[in-house]
């Protein structure tokens, strides 16, 4: 444990900026990462960022070093200072940018404009009366998952007048949520707000092991890549799989058309979700992950492959 503690207190010494978290600066692996990463990024400045899942013993060792039991972690010249949900309020205070010696953002709130329908005004409205206390609030990630709730009124939020309702917007998610607008529907799947956000890149759709056989069958033509290690692949792999770099890796998908079907597996499914989320952004329209991975495929189609 000393030995990890003083690789720890290294790279805090060596680095004005250090990003404990899940994935990479590249390939974050937990929405409060990317979250963290993008708030760094949005303050212009180089960062070290460790990858904690890559050695559970530096993710253990952050948390005992740091007092602190949740990733990410982030230090400021050799200063604890706090996970993603911190570095949030002092971004939007503009004290982070002052602690990088950055320029702050311009005075004023950004440009913010939303189309709230008038049956989602009404439910927003009735919940604020029962509620009798706080605020409208909607949030983006950087991912795009959305959280439209009735919250305590933060003072630094963009308040965007909406018929019979105001939504608190955060600064930070402003950009993002621009142009969004905010639904609610009856039918027959129930009855819930429907977001719809120009902004959002397209979204990977899950496809079943068996599905998948059908198609690798000759039911649909599909380009099935692997995105796992070499060393998962040593373990176990599926014979018609091309390779992918763990993340996404737009080169491997050269001379392929956009609308070409693509399907992502790793283990369990998680590591191709993130990938497949990068292709989605890069304008691929028909990317899908195996749910499940190659254990699920190895349970429902294949038990010849090992499974680990």
């Amino acid at each position: 444990m000393a030995e990890i503690e003083d690789q720890i207190a290294d790279l805090i010494s060596h680095h004005q900026v250090v990003l404990f978290m899940k994935g990479t600066a590249e390939y974050p692996k937990c929405g409060h990462s990317s979250r963290a990463v993008e708030l760094l990024e949005r303050c212009g400045v180089e960062f070290e960022a460790v990858d904690v899942l890559a050695d559970p013993a530096m993710r253990a060792a952050i948390k005992t070093y740091s007092n602190w039991p949740t990733l990410p972690q982030a230090y400021i010249d050799g200063e604890f200072v706090g996970g993603s949900d911190i570095l949030a309020v002092l971004y939007e205070r503009g004290e982070l940018q002052k602690q990088l010696g950055v320029e702050p953002e311009p005075e004023g709130p950004p440009m913010v404009e939303l189309d709230v329908t008038d049956s989602a005004q009404a439910v927003l409205a009735s919940g604020l009366e029962e509620a009798a206390e706080g605020v409208v609030r909607f949030t983006v990630s950087p991912s795009y998952q959305y959280d439209l709730s009735l919250a305590p009124k933060v003072e630094t939020d963009v308040v965007v007048p909406c018929g019979q309702v105001d939504v608190h917007v955060p600064r930070h998610c402003a950009a993002r949520a621009n142009g969004t607008t905010i639904d609610f529907a009856r039918g027959p799947d129930g009855e819930g707000f429907r977001i719809k956000n120009p902004a959002e890149p397209p979204r990977p759709h899950p496809v079943m092991p068996e599905e998948l056989k059908r198609w690798l069958d000759g039911e649909r033509e599909v380009q099935l890549f692997d995105v796992r290690s070499a060393e998962e692949r040593q373990q176990a792999a599926i014979a018609a799989a091309k390779v992918m770099a763990p993340g996404g890796d737009v080169a491997a998908l050269e001379g392929l058309p956009t609308d070409t079907t693509i399907v992502l597996f790793c283990h369990h499914g998680l590591q191709s979700g993130t990938a497949a989320s990068r292709l989605c952004r890069e304008g691929y329209s028909e990317v899908y992950v195996l749910t499940g991975g190659i254990d699920a495929w190895a349970a429902e189609v294949d038990p010849s492959i090992p499974r680990y």
